[in-house]
């Protein structure tokens, strides 16, 4: 009896031991060491008797916000609902895998089939209920490979599906992506600028530069924009057009729209220690605005900094973003102006037709796009489209600002034109946060004389004392 109860326990340890190994612990379902061994055997499989695979890499979109904003428990459960529903969604040949976080592996003994992909994101739409009185809604991009068309081995089949899946997130989430062969070398080109990105973020290497935004009336500076900036360490300042459209629809847009949001609002609190109450426009973009936990985290920042006062913050929403979904942004905006902060519309004019809009959407300031106060002094078009956005917009009591002013000749146009702000390299090119108190005296000392002249009288050149004006 005693024999039969060692081999008993040794049996159930040998189990225990292969659970441990082979399955993961939250979800019960297999591990990433199990789903290779599975895939291995079934491309063995899939060559002998001459049928094909169906691997397919689900991330699920904006989990970590979703995660930080409900709180570790609720995520688990979402976590354990989801392998539940993906188990039963599938044949029971297939097999369902959770490899880390919130990225499962669905292996699939068929050939492409999109209404199977269909069927496994639907699944993943459903509400899962968190509380009583609260279900999450969640979506997954998913990518895939086909074996034998991918004819390599189980490591690189899990990793092209996973890179099909951030095609998928390119595209817009919530959809699915079969990898293409032919697009591998440069979707490993970006993810390789992915992760060097979210290295430079966890090693605070971004930084935020600012440009003023001058009043026509007086010249007083109203506010500055925060510009973020990579600060690399072997390349030396990396301006935003070369990282930001890699950070477009990538896991990292919402941790960095973040980012800059809590350090604009650290610089403000720095700059009020210092006896200067700076207002501070920030950019927001279509991810950020529109994820669920968005106004939660501006109220809970805002919270937690009540020395910085909400009104002068101002955030910008590109003007496509803002008419994706007009109703939508249209409440999120109103909801964030209820918080005591500011909204501007930016690239006004870029969608010319959204004129009708001004009257509904709820926004503090109208920026004219550069593109059209550039080219204004040459083009009669593009002269009357700044003329007539700044018409509208004044009619229902919107603050016009023009960007892209680079000589006195834009100042003094849109200064008959009744515009109320401008911004622009004519004024200063952004600067280090370093270099913003040091500039705000200079050009308080001229702005009464020079630049206010110049401005309103006859031709001349920019005033030349503030020392960040042509560099």
């Amino acid at each position: 009896v005693a024999a039969f109860s060692d081999i008993t326990a040794l049996k159930n340890h040998a189990k225990e031991l292969d659970r441990a190994a082979n399955y993961d612990d939250l979800t019960g379902l297999p591990n990433r060491q199990l789903l290779e061994e599975r895939l291995r055997t079934a491309c063995g499989h899939a060559d002998r008797q001459g049928h094909s695979l169906s691997i397919c890499y689900l991330d699920l979109d904006n989990f970590k916000s979703l995660n930080d904003f409900h709180g570790h428990e609720a995520g688990n459960h979402a976590l354990r609902t989801i392998g539940e529903r993906l188990s039963r969604t599938v044949r029971s040949g297939d097999t369902v895998a959770r490899i880390g976080g919130d990225e499962f592996v669905l292996l699939l003994q068929s050939e492409h089939c999109e209404t199977t992909y269909q069927r496994i994101l639907a699944a993943v739409g459903e509400p899962v209920p968190i509380t009583e009185d609260t279900n999450l809604t969640l979506t997954a991009s998913l990518g895939i490979t086909l074996y034998p068309d991918d004819h390599t081995d189980a490591e690189a089949l899990i990793r092209h599906a996973d890179q099909a899946m951030y095609a998928a997130k390119e595209k817009g989430r919530n959809q699915f992506q079969v990898f293409d062969p032919g697009q591998h070398a440069s979707r490993r080109l970006r993810r390789e600028r992915l992760t060097e990105i979210s290295q430079a973020l966890e090693n605070n290497e971004f930084v935020l530069h600012f440009q003023p935004q001058v009043r026509m009336a007086d010249c007083a500076v109203v506010g500055f924009e925060a510009l973020i900036r990579w600060q690399h360490p072997e390349k030396g300042l990396i301006p935003p057009g070369q990282f930001l459209p890699v950070v477009e629809n990538s896991h990292l847009e919402i941790p960095m729209g973040q980012w800059v949001l809590k350090e604009a609002i650290h610089q403000m609190n720095l700059w009020r220690e210092a006896s200067q109450n700076l207002a501070v426009c920030i950019n927001i973009n279509s991810a950020h605005l529109m994820d669920p936990s968005f106004e939660a985290y501006l109220k809970r920042y805002l919270q937690s900094h009540p020395e910085v006062c909400p009104s002068q913050i101002t955030l910008e929403v590109l003007e496509s973003t803002a008419l994706e979904d007009t109703k939508r942004a249209g409440n999120v905006l109103t909801r964030c102006r209820e918080l005591g902060v500011q909204v501007a519309l930016d690239d006004f004019g870029t969608g010319f037709s959204s004129l009708t809009y001004l009257r509904t959407l709820p926004v503090d300031v109208i920026k004219i796009d550069k593109s059209f106060v550039m080219s204004m002094l040459a083009s009669d078009s593009d002269r009357a489209i700044v003329e007539s956005v700044i018409f509208m917009a004044q009619r229902f009591n919107h603050t016009v600002l023009a960007e892209g002013v680079e000589t006195m000749e834009h100042g003094r146009a849109l200064r008959e034109m009744g515009c109320n702000q401008v911004q622009g390299f004519g004024i200063a090119r952004p600067m280090p946060a370093s270099e913003v108190l040091p500039w705000l005296a200079n050009w308080t000392a001229v702005s009464g004389n020079a630049a206010g002249q110049e401005w309103s009288d006859g031709p001349g050149e920019t005033p030349s004392a503030p020392s960040q004006r042509r560099h």
